[in-house]
């Protein structure tokens, strides 16, 4: 091509204004990306988003979403509610790191209400229902405590109970050495430092930081105990400024997963009681009547419990719940590294395009979306959110960390912890009598495996199927290992901080702004052809070493 003569050359100052010139930004926008009818169903793989101007640091970026009606989040992180992702330790360290963790319900109702119990009780403000002994109660009480609710500083009051005079405290020190059979009254403090009731808790925090003391018992003006406030906790508010917290109570926020049939209606109940705030009803597929009579059901018997419903793929499933009475919707059917069920039975959708349509109809009725399944790096986790999802729900990005149920285990000279999809065979078998829980039918192959729950239990994974009646069961998810990803306490940070640095290259400051400009047309796409998404990744290269983060 010949140069251009000097005469059509256009000066260098006038650079921007000329890009007035053209009819449209440059690349696609979403409504042209996602039109089906011209590129079928996509996935995140088969998109990019288009680079901003950058005039912020990354650390300026604000992830705050909305989740459900009335639940706002820090990160736009949530753990999946399987049997080999998330128990009681993902779903406190997710809910510490402004995330949340959903418990899955394939275990029996009193083991899911027990880890619901421990989420809250993990960090609070005002402990408004503390443990509480009599002086007559034993050390051998107190190791109990401390080995199944992970603290041992008891308040000590004349009947055991709140609402009686307080007379002393038990704290780890006083017990350490001391016999099981020593009652209380013998080793507990009696010299107390106590806050008055109607104490602030700014005020009650700094009496706790001047006392150096691990508890702080609150009394009314006749030393009867009220409530109580931890050391712990002002540590964890220091060390975790994104932890997701009821602004009520100041406890963790709490998810459970549960199914939809009539016995789910009691596990339900028990959860509700152990202090849940947000319920995920656990389906396939969603647009059921078992679904839309559970959720009323719900709202009628607890109307301030939030209810994420799903899932769904399509506007006219996301419809029927809406109307239902959904505070939040569960998207993805088929798109999970472990799920079959878009092979096996030809149902489904492209996760892409499936997380548009439904948050476009359901945006128009304040109702936000929850992007599950297909998720396996930063990248899709802002493709999601650019399309209008308000959180991510992650499983198999999340398995194999630290916090994940399950033991490690060496495969092939890796390390590595099992993950199975609900659907698999091996997690139908869990919980009924005599079931072995192998993967692949193999000895040795499950040492990973969750443990059976100490009494049979209706199962989860066949429930969330509609196959519990079925003679023959068909999988709809597969069984395997995930190399070990460390803890989730370094894991996410780096999710989140990778999410802000992406969003600094969009030239948005947070979620909010990038979705405001995905529908207005300033933040742009681009198709991906498979010859590009092989330019995108490494190669090229003999060898290579892929570090995620440092």
């Amino acid at each position: 091509m010949p140069a251009p003569s000097k005469a059509t050359v256009l000066s260098s100052s006038d650079a921007v204004a000329h890009l007035a010139s053209y009819q449209c930004l440059d690349g696609l926008s979403v409504k042209d990306l996602m039109d089906s009818r011209v590129h079928g169903g996509l996935t995140y793989n088969d998109f990019l988003m288009l680079p901003g101007k950058i005039d912020f640091p990354a650390s300026d970026v604000i992830t705050d979403t909305r989740i459900t009606r009335n639940v706002v989040l820090r990160t736009p992180f949530m753990s999946s509610p399987m049997d080999t992702v998330t128990e009681t330790e993902m779903a406190i360290s997710l809910a510490l790191l402004g995330g949340i963790g959903v418990i899955h319900h394939n275990q029996s109702p009193e083991s899911q209400a027990a880890m619901i119990r421990a989420v809250k009780r993990h960090e609070n403000g005002f402990i408004a229902d503390p443990v509480v002994f009599s002086p007559g109660h034993t050390v051998a009480d107190v190791l109990d405590i401390k080995a199944r609710l992970g603290f041992c500083g008891i308040p000590i009051t004349e009947t055991g109970y709140l609402g009686a005079k307080l007379v002393g405290i038990v704290t780890s020190r006083d017990v350490q050495f001391e016999s099981p059979a020593t009652p209380l009254h013998e080793v507990m403090t009696t010299s107390l430092v106590t806050a008055p009731l109607g104490v602030t808790l700014a005020e009650a925090n700094q009496i706790l930081r001047s006392s150096k003391k691990g508890k702080l018992p609150i009394v009314d003006d006749q030393g009867r105990l009220t409530s109580l406030l931890a050391r712990s906790d002002l540590l964890k508010n220091q060390n975790y400024p994104l932890a997701s917290k009821n602004p009520d109570s100041k406890q963790l926020y709490a998810a459970a997963a549960v199914g939809t049939r009539p016995n789910d209606r009691e596990r339900l109940k028990l959860l509700v009681e152990a202090g849940l705030d947000i319920v995920v009803l656990d389906s396939s597929q969603g647009n059921s009547v078992f679904q839309i009579d559970m959720i009323h059901w719900i709202k009628q018997t607890f109307p301030k419990l939030e209810v994420i419903a799903g899932n769904v793929v399509t506007r006219e499933q996301a419809a029927s719940l809406i109307a239902a009475g959904a505070d939040a919707l569960r998207v993805g059917m088929g798109s999970g590294s472990i799920c079959i069920t878009q092979e096996v039975m030809a149902v489904g959708r492209p996760q892409a395009t499936a997380v548009f349509a439904v948050a476009e109809f359901a945006s128009k009725f304040g109702i936000p979306v929850i992007a599950d399944g297909g998720i396996s790096n930063v990248g899709h986790i802002v493709k999601a959110l650019s399309l209008g999802a308000s959180a991510v729900m992650m499983g198999g990005l999340l398995a194999g960390t630290t916090e994940a149920p399950g033991e490690y285990f060496y495969h092939d000279g890796k390390r590595v912890k099992s993950y199975r999809g609900m659907g698999s065979l091996e997690a139908m078998e869990q919980g009924r009598p005599g079931a072995s829980g192998l993967a692949n039918g193999k000895p040795g192959s499950t040492k990973h495996a969750p443990p059976l729950s100490s009494k049979p239990h209706e199962n989860a994974a066949t429930t969330r199927y509609f196959s519990e009646s079925s003679a023959v069961k068909v999988a709809q998810g597969v069984s395997g290992d995930v190399q070990d990803k460390g803890s989730v306490k370094a894991f996410v940070p780096y999710l989140h901080v990778g999410v802000q640095h992406s969003l600094q290259d969009i030239g948005v400051r947070s979620v909010l702004e990038l979705q405001a400009g995905v529908q207005d047309g300033r933040v742009r796409f681009e198709i991906r052809t498979p010859s590009a998404q092989v330019e995108g990744g490494v190669h090229g290269l003999h060898s290579y070493t892929k570090r995620l983060y440092a």
